[in-house]
């Protein structure tokens, strides 16, 4: 029997793996998982442009890596980065397709994409994954624009009135050989549309405080005078329907391109979406419309209105003095709130009463420091024989949920004549849940007049987790990686 042990023993060490070769090899095998950085730059510009936020992206990676590494026992994430320079005055047509024939040249066979546009970059990065130029669509995990012309621009006001094409030949490009037109003609939208629901799409955006603002202005010149832009870009036209859209602050078109902090806090934000973590979108809370006409007297009038209220509440006081002889006074109190509620503001007027025998002779809030208390007192007074009618409307805030915070807003003239401009916006308070905003405007007399747009946006929590949807590479040796990096190419045109 003895002579039988030792084969058995072999046997049993042969099925379980004891002693095998296999085992070895497959302890050194992983799950790998691509992340392929391809930077484009605007028009006019070059891969350099770029570079500080590559920079960032590739600090920060190692330690999101890392971590997810860890979570994700037995999966490595290899990275490689292709920046290239593009002929920047060509049509958004040509101007994806260079952008896919470098990919099948340099980035040969890679898939997991992560196309990172900035302006025109980013706009030609929607169209090339839209219109699956060259093959990308199935190459493409995810499309990041910052501060793109996603919509045509041609509906837009520009300085003197003038066509954007034009404005754009002349201040942005020593040459045009059909980007202008596409900035000017060409909507996006359809293909962030189609992006947003077949891959992924992150709109980052930024803008000045109001239409009227010089932050921005280059020259001394603002290019859209009635609306809230970067230097460049309209704010309303570097996003639409379908993006996870992130307001990244009052910065200027190309601000991430040279402030360390703003490259910073633009890579933290593409690096947190393409991980899984929380990111904090802007998505539209509410809107309207107001509009101002100056008077036929010369000179200016000036206004400044205060947005986003809700109306509590509106009616009518009503009283007739039936005396013949003596004055009567009358005491009310109207308006309320609903509870939990903050009051903003009232308006009151008098209507079809004698403005020399009846008179408003105290107006205020009931309770002063209560801001919950939405209720008015009005003492009025009428003459013999007089009556007095007061029409009121009282308004409260319209405040976010608790917990939610308020993002941004955006403001702009839509129609009118020259002459006329908003000067500046702001939030009323320091509450973050308060979406009420104050605007300033003014118009030359005689008759000169604007219509204007509001929006205001809140903070929404959203986890994409593209990393997740990435596909991977099966059993590679571990000593195929280098440490989850690959070297870059990053190389300019001639």
């Amino acid at each position: 029997m003895k002579r039988f042990v030792i084969p058995i023993i072999i046997w049993l060490c042969l099925q379980f793996g004891f002693g095998s070769s296999v085992p070895s090899a497959m302890a050194g095998s992983v799950s790998v998982k691509e992340l392929n950085f391809v930077f484009l730059h605007g028009g006019g510009g070059t891969s350099c442009d770029l570079q500080l936020l590559a920079d960032s992206i590739m600090e920060q990676l190692p330690a999101y890596i890392r971590n997810y590494e860890q979570v994700h026992l037995g999966t490595k994430i290899q990275v490689d980065t292709l920046s290239r320079c593009y002929p920047n005055d060509v049509d958004i047509a040509t101007w994806a397709s260079n952008i896919a024939d470098s990919i099948d040249k340099y980035f040969y066979n890679k898939k997991n994409l992560v196309l990172i546009g900035h302006s025109v970059g980013g706009k030609a990065a929607l169209y090339a994954t839209a219109k699956n130029v060259g093959g990308l669509a199935d190459k493409v995990a995810l499309v990041v624009t910052i501060n793109a012309p996603v919509k045509a621009l041609d509906k837009y006001y520009v300085t003197g009135g003038g066509s954007i094409s034009d404005y754009c030949r002349a201040r942005w490009l020593l040459s045009d050989r059909g980007i202008c037109g596409s900035v000017a003609y060409y909507d996006s939208s359809e293909d962030g549309n189609w992006v947003s629901h077949n891959k992924r799409w992150l709109a980052l955006i930024s803008c000045e405080s109001a239409p009227s603002s010089r932050q921005f202005d280059v020259g001394g010149v603002d290019a859209f005078p009635r609306d809230m832009d970067d230097g460049s870009i309209p704010v309303s036209a570097q996003y639409s329907d379908g993006a996870d859209v992130v307001y990244y602050g009052e910065h200027g078109h190309s601000d991430f391109e040279i402030l360390d902090k703003v490259a910073n806090s633009v890579a933290g934000i593409i690096m947190d979406y393409l991980f899984g973590k929380p990111v904090e979108c802007s998505v539209f809370a509410k809107g309207s419309s107001f509009e101002h006409r100056a008077d036929w007297v010369l000179g200016t009038d000036y206004w400044q209105d205060l947005l986003g209220e809700v109306l509590s509440g509106s009616g009518q006081v009503w009283h007739m003095n039936e005396s013949y002889t003596q004055w009567q006074e009358w005491e009310d109190i109207i308006g309320e709130c609903p509870h939990g509620d903050k009051r903003s503001r009232y308006e009151i007027k008098r209507v079809r009463s004698s403005v020399l025998f009846t008179s408003i002779e105290r107006l205020g809030w009931l309770s002063r420091d209560n801001l919950q208390d939405c209720r008015l007192y009005l003492r009025t007074q009428a003459a013999p024989r007089n009556y007095i009618q007061v029409d009121w409307s009282i308004y409260r805030r319209d405040l976010l949920p608790e917990g939610a915070r308020r993002d941004h807003y955006e403001v702009e003239i839509v129609s009118g004549t020259p002459l006329t401009q908003i000067g500046g916006a702001s939030w009323v308070t320091d509450d973050p849940r308060d979406l009420r905003i104050q605007v300033w405007s003014q118009a030359e007399s005689p008759f000169q007049w604007f219509k204007a747009q509001w929006r205001v946006y809140y903070r929404e929590i959203r986890q994409r987790e593209v990393i997740d949807g990435i596909t991977f590479q099966p059993f590679l040796e571990t000593t195929a990686i280098d440490e989850g990096l690959d070297n870059s190419l990053n190389t300019c045109c001639d």
